[in-house]
């Protein structure tokens, strides 16, 4: 089945979406969309596994415990070893932010 990573955004978007695309016995990949929307301010991700983060579209701000912040638009990609903590500080609330994340061990 075709599938294209910009299509079916809804017009109203009251919370990050995530979507899983592909889940294999190692590796997920899922699309996330964002607009203005920002990690819970409780606490910080401390994933299991690997997290490689593309933007795709739109801009945001990926804020790690230890102060780091990493500013990323369309094309920019990071890594995010394991048990990084982390979280989404930013992102444009004017246009959509669309990640493509692969986790993986």
């Amino acid at each position: 089945m075709v599938a294209n990573l910009f299509e079916a955004i809804p017009d109203i978007l009251p919370e990050e979406r995530f979507e899983e695309l592909f889940s294999g016995d190692s590796v997920t990949v899922e699309r996330i969309i964002s607009r203005g929307h920002t990690s819970p301010s409780s606490g910080w991700y401390d994933q299991p596994r690997h997290e490689w983060v593309l933007v795709l579209k739109g801009r945001g701000v990926v804020a790690f415990e230890e102060g780091e912040a990493v500013s990323l638009g369309p094309g920019d990609h990071l890594l995010i070893p394991a048990h990084r903590r982390h979280r989404v500080a930013w992102t444009d609330p004017n246009e959509d932010t669309v990640w493509l994340a692969v986790h993986y061990e």
